[in-house]
């Protein structure tokens, strides 16, 4: 009889993950029966004997962790140093508690796959919470010559000083002087249900000819994206960051490579099914 391996997403929530979606499909298409992703709610009360039980009991290879315990999962576990510089986990691997994050991963290798190099470039990143610390990560191993523009300059300048990285920080009066080839936008303004909220204010003047990424992903198409359009730009969903921080966590857990197709297709369904 082949013993079952487990993985899932930790959180609390986690309902709402398109996680199980994508893995469950990846396995599939590989004929990997004998594997399975899962939801694991678990309240921050228990995290610690949670992820005990997990891996001893449970029969879990390792978890993906979202909301609230990115950051509170990283004393139990041996974060390599991106997720130590980054401050968050989002894959455990049980065999040693070993503990990435594939934000950064996924991040750029959707930029990658849509030929876009930022070895130079002058990027907007919108935000300093938890995607902006990813994607700044990132985007400074790469080169990219960042302004981070945020609600609190203190938030962005804690990024600056955790991350140890060359940044300018800005404010929207002075963004325009950025002149980015390409702005990330790291907060979930715009994001299903509010769909009508855009990040970027109506009284700043938008750039023409620019490349935007948003991490939103419901809606596929959200205002921020519309206006670069409106502006002759590029405007790129952050769907494929999603399925490619996925497809690295799997490569991680199962030593196989990834059918990235397929997760994407999955993920895809799924949303449609949650739009009907």
């Amino acid at each position: 009889m082949t013993t079952q391996k487990r993985v899932g997403v930790i959180g609390w929530p986690v309902e709402h993950s398109l996680s199980p979606a994508m893995h469950n499909a990846a396995f599939r298409a590989l004929g990997m029966d004998d594997w399975l992703y899962d939801l694991v709610p678990i309240p921050p009360d228990i995290l610690r004997q949670s992820l005990r039980t997990l891996k001893d009991e449970g029969g879990y290879v390792g978890v993906n962790v979202t909301v609230p315990h990115k950051e509170r999962v990283l004393p139990y576990v041996r974060p390599d140093d991106r997720a130590q510089a980054i401050g968050a986990v989002n894959t455990i691997d049980f065999r040693g508690y070993k503990a990435t994050n594939t934000d950064v991963v996924g991040f750029m290798n959707d930029l990658a796959a849509y030929d876009i190099d930022v070895e130079g470039a002058n990027v907007l990143v919108i935000g300093a919470g938890g995607a902006a610390r990813a994607a700044v990560y990132g985007l400074a191993e790469a080169g990219g010559q960042l302004s981070i523009v945020n609600r609190t300059q203190e938030r962005a300048q804690r990024l600056i000083n955790d991350l140890n990285i060359q940044a300018q920080i800005v404010d929207w009066r002075s963004v325009e002087a950025v002149q980015p080839a390409l702005i990330v936008n790291c907060t979930s303004v715009g994001m299903w249900p509010k769909v009508d909220d855009c990040v970027w204010p109506d009284d700043v003047s938008f750039p023409e000819h620019v490349t935007v990424y948003d991490m939103v992903y419901r809606p596929q198409q959200t205002r921020l994206m519309t206006k670069a359009e409106a502006r002759g730009g590029r405007a790129i969903t952050g769907l494929g960051m999603l399925v490619r921080q996925g497809a690295a966590a799997f490569e991680i857990w199962t030593g196989n490579e990834a059918p990235v197709d397929v997760m994407f297709e999955a993920v895809e369904a799924a949303l449609r099914e949650r739009a009907e």
